[in-house]
């Protein structure tokens, strides 16, 4: 059994053709055949079920196949880290990025390496902590930086580097909520449209504490969507009033609704334990710090201002 034919088997398995695979693998397709009937034969079972010119996984295929997965991975980052750690790195980095730091770092993680490693591959994924943690674990991804709130305990996940950032109702400036001059009530909330990106068990239950069953999210918020973005961007052009990160809308304006939600959002980079990390995941890892800085003091200022 070599790496080599590992690789045949784990590209055959994604693209379930053996004339894809042959072509995807440069190889013709008798010899991708021989080199999978040879690992069969080691292995000793069948990998595969051949229906007519359809393939489809067998049961015990299924079970190599994340072995083998891991295996080839584990090559591959090998062979990255023999290249060394230099000014000029080459790769590749996939970085899962879910809501609110896929809009806030998005952009700096890609100036960075566009300005300081221009020959790195960066593959920025997005999607919500469950999708991206699924990624992570099958391999697709070298880390991912997600709510680490809506995170299940699990051995197979090292979280570090995690930081908070303060959340509460934001609404544009002019805002009828925001010419009270006084704390609004949650009743008075929920009487215009509640925007806000799925939110955490976690995050519930403080609303629900702070503010009684009415703070449900499932029937307080009217509007939800994986982009932090586009709901800032409807409360900054709407009466809709958005529950997110408060770094994120600086030129929003936060709600002083009573009783104080005092609420934060924790996130935090997660990587596969027990595994050799891409090389190139240290770049992230010395740079966030002083991204996450940067926005606090960029909105601290721009708070300041506002008053």
């Amino acid at each position: 059994m070599t790496l080599v034919q590992l690789r045949h088997f784990v590209v055959l398995a994604d693209v379930g053709s053996f004339v894809q695979a042959s072509a995807a693998l440069f190889l013709t397709q008798p010899a991708l055949t021989r080199s999978i009937h040879g690992l069969e034969g080691e292995l000793g079972g069948a990998l595969f079920d051949r229906l007519g010119r359809r393939i489809a996984l067998t049961p015990f295929g299924h079970e190599v196949l994340a072995r083998a997965r891991r295996l080839v991975s584990d090559a591959e980052a090998l062979k990255q880290a023999g290249k060394g750690l230099h000014a000029g790195l080459i790769g590749t980095l996939r970085v899962g990025l879910s809501s609110a730091p896929g809009a806030l770092l998005s952009t700096p993680l890609m100036l960075h390496m566009a300005e300081h490693h221009p020959r790195l591959q960066v593959q920025i994924s997005r999607g919500n902590t469950a999708v991206l943690l699924n990624e992570l674990r099958d391999q697709h991804l070298d880390a991912a930086i997600v709510d680490i709130r809506d995170m299940r305990p699990s051995a197979e996940l090292q979280v570090d580097l995690a930081f908070e950032l303060g959340a509460g109702f934001l609404a544009r400036r002019g805002h009828p909520l925001a010419q009270q001059g006084r704390p609004v009530t949650l009743d008075e909330v929920m009487a215009y449209p509640v925007a806000s990106t799925p939110l955490s068990d976690e995050v519930a239950r403080l609303l629900i504490a702070r503010y009684g069953p009415q703070a449900n999210p499932d029937d307080m918020v009217t509007l939800r969507c994986d982009e932090t973005l586009s709901i800032v961007d409807v409360a900054r052009r709407s009466n809709a009033i958005v529950l997110t990160v408060n770094a994120l809308a600086a030129d929003l304006i936060r709600l002083d609704v009573s009783p104080n939600l005092e609420a934060t959002a924790r996130f935090g980079l997660v990587t596969l334990a027990h595994r050799q990390e891409a090389p190139a995941l240290r770049i992230l890892r010395e740079q966030l710090p002083h991204w996450i800085e940067a926005f606090l003091s960029g909105f601290s200022r721009v708070a300041a201002e506002k008053t």
